[in-house]
Parts: structure tokens; C-alpha cells; sequence
């Protein structure tokens, strides 16, 4: 049997397949797929879910010019690999190869660049209402929602709006029960019910909203599902199509652990395996710091809840939620309702930890300021994936939540720089909490492997000196202080520096650096956040009006959107690495 997927490099050729040859087609993109994940890591589960769902697609509909949108984007590989991009797909998620998303910059086919979820239903209105203004009533426009970004508020703004137009969408529920996690809610019940036949066609919610619902059907039914989308092709108007996938379909290990093979690392591409990972003896990851710390102080006190928006295993809140799961609650893919629900428990005397990765937490911005702070309640969030995060690259950085939050009244800002300081800042915070705080960490393990230690309650306002010097000081705030320290010591003028450790960015302590001044002819900063906005933003601010005679030099990200790569590769192309401040450092 002559392969088939070597032949194809754009829709165009797709098309000149007969629709018998469409199932080899499928299996051998999935081997594609699983080959290329196998050994360069990468996001997996979703994009084997819908290989079918992507060549019907491609075939039935006009791409480039029928607008296609895919939500969340991680199910986007079979689609990058039918349009141009499959010599470059070994390149995926590495530095200066094509991006694990959808990116408009990189293929006229991703109409809309996706990394965050459940946006794709208001984008495809716009590009349907667009076309309708110009004219361009044969333009096709389709978005496909899935890993449960439909649950989000987003999501249905989008449908409400698009059901009271006669705008020619056709929105693709990909119904597979389960984000990075299983789904959860109501929603869920609900779309089971109809997958199963118990929901009378009377009840149809989709159909409440003026949309011409169709299914739902077997998605991995190549010939069925082409017939489908020729039949919704000749039809106008707001079109919904429920099809139902099995999330790593194809690999028997992802269709039974679902949510380890989201994004499984490298495994062995014969059988399926992961490769066992040796963790003995390796310090802990700073998001097990943060939820088994968490399962420790809720034995010891009933008041704690947690929160988090469809991340209990990223986050590592399951550790509580296995124990306590009405205490732990996950919202599903929800961010603004999770900040406001915790508002609302903790105005009730609940001791309320709500962690929501940084990347994502900007989308509830306006809740943060609104229902919180206005209101100076006291939830403590748990600021995960702060600073740089690596292969997600550009759509998932956690380097503005300093800059966006220190806008903001009545809070207060902590980026521990180690396990131990993690450890105790989680429970200084359970033990009294007045204001609403935002305590920051980064992706990735930490330096310490001992860090179960007896707790130790935090004074936030202490600058801890971490080195001793005779001319400049060097600030630094969160775990970037090992990266500095480190930097010091292999420098021969060593002596030279100073290093302060300022776990609290906000409030500052103004006068501690006024005291630092005194002592140090000059100041460094370093941080592994926005330079506009950030911690040596403030602290510069601060040494302009009332030290202005003091040089003051910042290092952090620049003003640019850091595209994929690995997190030392990032820190390099920010001048933040070791090697570019010992290169900087040398020089004095």
C-alpha cells in the first residue's frame, strides 16, 4: 500500500483524493503525529482526537479563504500538518520552529491565533459579519470549540450574540468530555444526557439560541462526518454541528489515561509507553509545593478552601481535592468566575486560596479589580506559572502579572524564592489575611529537596540580604534570586556585589532601599517579569524621585511577546540567563 500522506502538503492536494483513500490518510497522519510527539514532547491526546474531524474540514471546505478558527489551539497539529507545514512540524514548540498554536503570522490558514480558550465562537462572528458587510456571501466560516472550551462564559457571550444573526457560522462542538482534566458542571450533564439519548430534541439548548443544530454524531465517522459538512456547506445562517471524539484516539495509553497523554513528554512511539521518569531525590516541582503544603494547612484548618479553573492537576490542587473534595473546588475553564466565586466565599469567613495559572489570570482582570480589590476582600491567589514558561511560548508567559497588578489598590504582591519560602508564605498568609494578596511562582522544580520543614511565619516586609558587597547592590524579587546569586559567585569581582532578596514587591519597602542606597553607589535589578511595569519599575520610580543622583540599571523581559523555546533559551534572548549577567556583571 503506496503512503498517502507524503503526497500531501496543502488542502489542494487533499482534494484529489477519492474518499476511500481518507481513512489510510487518518491513520498515517496519526503516526505522524505520534512519531514527531514521541520525541519532541508536545501536546497530544487532542490533536490524535481529531485527525478525522481536520481532513473532513479541509476537504469538504474551501481553506484559506472559508475562514476555520480551532479552540483551544493544542488540537491544531493534524491542520498544521495538512497546510504546509508537515517538513516543519519536528520543529514544533523549539526555538524558531512553528508555534504549538495556531499563529496567524505563521500560514494564511490559522485565521486567529489561539493559545487561551474559548474565544473562537466571537471570532468567527466577526470574520462572518465582516464578510457580510463586503459582500462575501460565499465565504464559509467555521470555528471548532472543544476540550470543554465551551463551558467558558466567553463561549456563550459568542453564541448568544451569533443566534440573533443571520451570519453564516458553523460552530463545531468537538464533544470529548474532558480539557486537560475531565469536564465539569452542569454543561457537562447535560451534553452526556444528549450524547446518550436521555434529552428530549424539545429540550435542545442550542436550538433555544436560533441555532440549526445538527447531531450528535460519531466523529471519527470519516464518511460521515464529510457528508454532514456538505450538507451544512449548502446551508446559511448560524449552524451547529455536536460531533462526539475520544480524546487521544488511536493510541490506546492516551484514550485510557487522558489526562497524562495531554501532554505526555517523550514515550516510546512502538508501543505507546512513557519513559520512566527517575524523580527520586529530585527537589519538587513548585506546583506539588504549593498543593501538598495546601493539603497540610487544610487538615489543620477547616476554613480553607481552594479554587481553581479547570487546573486541579496542573496546579496540583487534586492533592486536596482527593482528600477534601467539597473544600477543593475546580470551576472548569472559568477564570472571572473563579476569581469572583472566591470573593464571594471568602466575604463569608472562608480562608480562600484560588490558584489560576498568570497567563490565564489576566482574563480576570476586571474581577480582580471589581469584586476584589474594590472591595479590599481577602483571597489569596496563587499566581501559578509566573515568569517565563517555555514551549507555549508567546500566548502562555507569565510576565505581566506584575506589571497589571501593581496598577492596583489595596493589594499586596509576594514571589517567594524557594520551595521553603512558598511553604511558609502559604501559611503565614492561612494564619491572618487582610488584604487581597497574589503570591507568584514559577513553572518547573524547585533547588530544594529537603523543604518539609517545620513552618516558620513570614514577616513580608523583611528584605532579606542574601550576599554581602561594597559597592553595588543588586535587587532581585521571586526565584530568579538563585540565578543571580549563582551569576555572583563565579564572577572574580565578586566582592563587588551586594544581593537583597524582596519577596513583597508590593507594597514596596521604600525604606529599606533608602537604606541600601546609602551603603551602594549604585543599583542593580533583576526579574523575571515585564521591565514596563515591573518590580525594578517601581524601585526605579522610587531611587528618580528621591535618590536621583543613584544609577539605576533593570534586566527582565523587554517589550516583546517571547515566542516559544526553552525557559534558558528565554532567558538568554532576555539578557536574563547566567551567562548574560555574568558577561554584564564582569565588566565593572
Amino acid at each position: 500500500m503506496n503512503a498517502i500522506l507524503s503526497q500531501i502538503n496543502y488542502p489542494e492536494d487533499l482534494k484529489k483524493l477519492s474518499l476511500n483513500q481518507l481513512p489510510q490518510l487518518a491513520a498515517e497522519m496519526r503516526k505522524f503525529i505520534i512519531d514527531v510527539v514521541a520525541t519532541k514532547e508536545g501536546h497530544l491526546g487532542a490533536s490524535l482526537g481529531v485527525v478525522e474531524l481536520t481532513i473532513a474540514l479541509h476537504y469538504v471546505f474551501n481553506t484559506p479563504n472559508d475562514k476555520l478558527i480551532w479552540d483551544v489551539g493544542h488540537q491544531a497539529y493534524g491542520h498544521k500538518i495538512l497546510t504546509g507545514r508537515k517538513d516543519a512540524f519536528f520543529t514544533n514548540r523549539q526555538l524558531n520552529g512553528i508555534s504549538g498554536f495556531p499563529k496567524i503570522d505563521e500560514s494564511e490558514y490559522d485565521a486567529f491565533g489561539v493559545g487561551h480558550s474559548s474565544t473562537s465562537i466571537s471570532a468567527i462572528l466577526g470574520m462572518a459579519l465582516a464578510a457580510q458587510l463586503k459582500g462575501e456571501t460565499d465565504r464559509k466560516h467555521i470555528a471548532v470549540i472543544g476540550d470543554a472550551s465551551i463551558a467558558a462564559g466567553m463561549a456563550f457571550e459568542g453564541l448568544n450574540h451569533a443566534g440573533d444573526t443571520n451570519a453564516n457560522v458553523l460552530i463545531i462542538l468537538n464533544d470529548n468530555a474532558i480539557g486537560i482534566d475531565p469536564s465539569v458542571g452542569a454543561l457537562k450533564s447535560y451534553l452526556t444526557e444528549v450524547k446518550e439519548g436521555r434529552n428530549p430534541k424539545a429540550n435542545n439548548m442550542i436550538q433555544a439560541l436560533n441555532f440549526d443544530y445538527s447531531g450528535p454524531i460519531d466523529g471519527h465517522d470519516l464518511p460521515l462526518v464529510i457528508a454532514e459538512l456538505k450538507r451544512l456547506k449548502k446551508k446559511t445562517g448560524p449552524q451547529f454541528l455536536h460531533i462526539v471524539t475520544t480524546k487521544g484516539k488511536g493510541l490506546k495509553q492516551a484514550e485510557e489515561n487522558q489526562i497524562v497523554y495531554h501532554a505526555p513528554g517523550k514515550f516510546n512511539k512502538e508501543t505507546g509507553d512513557l519513559f520512566p521518569k527517575i524523580e527520586e531525590n529530585l527537589p519538587p516541582k513548585f506546583q506539588d509545593v504549593f498543593g501538598l503544603t495546601l493539603l497540610e494547612l487544610a487538615r489543620q484548618n477547616d476554613k480553607i478552601v481552594g479554587i481553581t479553573p479547570a487546573m486541579p492537576t496542573g496546579s496540583s490542587l487534586k492533592y486536596m481535592m482527593e482528600v477534601f473534595p467539597e473544600r477543593a473546588i475546580d470551576v472548569g475553564i472559568a477564570e472571572q468566575h473563579a476569581v469572583t466565586l472566591a470573593a464571594g466565599m471568602a466575604l463569608d469567613g472562608l480562608t480562600v486560596f484560588c490558584t489560576i495559572y498568570s497567563t490565564f489570570l489576566q482574563r480576570a482582570y476586571d474581577q480582580i479589580i471589581h469584586d476584589v480589590a474594590l472591595q479590599n476582600i481577602p483571597v489569596v491567589f496563587c499566581v501559578d506559572r509566573a515568569g517565563l514558561v517555555g514551549e507555549d511560548g508567546a500566548t502562555h508567559q507569565g510576565v505581566f502579572d506584575i506589571a497589571f497588578l501593581n496598577a492596583i489598590p489595596n493589594i499586596r504582591i509576594l514571589s517567594p524564592k524557594d520551595a521553603i519560602e512558598l511553604r511558609n508564605t502559604l501559611f503565614t498568609l492561612q494564619l491572618k489575611n487582610t488584604v487581597p494578596t497574589f503570591v507568584r511562582y514559577p513553572k518547573g522544580r524547585s533547588n530544594q529537596i529537603n523543604w518539609q520543614l517545620p513552618f516558620e511565619k513570614i514577616d513580608f516586609n523583611h528584605v532579606e540580604k542574601i550576599k554581602n558587597g561594597n559597592e553595588i547592590a543588586i535587587l532581585t524579587t521571586g526565584v530568579i534570586c538563585e540565578t543571580v546569586l549563582n551569576s555572583i559567585q563565579k564572577l572574580a569581582n565578586k566582592d563587588l556585589f551586594s544581593l537583597f532578596h524582596f519577596i513583597q514587591i508590593k507594597p514596596i519597602n521604600k525604606d529599606f532601599i533608602s537604606e541600601i542606597i546609602k551603603n551602594h553607589k549604585e543599583i542593580i535589578i533583576v526579574e523575571e517579569g515585564s521591565i514596563i511595569g515591573g518590580f525594578g519599575s517601581v524601585v526605579s520610580q522610587f531611587i528618580a524621585k528621591y535618590h536621583s543622583n543613584v544609577k539605576v540599571t533593570c534586566f527582565g523581559i523587554p517589550d516583546v511577546f517571547v515566542e516559544h523555546g526553552t525557559v534558558l533559551e528565554q532567558m538568554e534572548i532576555c539578557g536574563i540567563s547566567e551567562n548574560k549577567l555574568i558577561k554584564f556583571l564582569s565588566k565593572y
